[in-house]
């Protein structure tokens, strides 16, 4: 078992419940984990990837129970979730 931890401005540490890793070579840009991420922590990048894609991104902001909704929905298995 791992434990992620995360800072926030004050520079102090905490446990994060889960956590996300979007492969942006992989990802298609469906934009289905964004519509289906219960926490509304995945949004679109405004970057293309090498395939010309618009990728999603995760925005960590602690939100992020690591439910895997996305992980699920994801045609092209782009999406790597971790719990804490």
């Amino acid at each position: 078992m791992f434990l992620i931890i995360m800072s926030d401005k004050q520079g102090t540490t905490k446990p994060v419940k889960g956590a996300i890793v979007i492969s942006s070579e992989l990802c298609k840009g469906c934009e289905l984990c964004i519509h289906f991420c219960p926490k509304n922590v995945i949004s679109q990048s405004d970057k293309l990837n090498a395939s010309g894609y618009l990728c999603a991104v995760f925005n960590d902001n602690g939100e992020c129970t690591g439910c895997a909704i996305c992980a699920l929905v994801c045609p092209e298995v782009a999406i790597e979730v971790f719990r804490g």
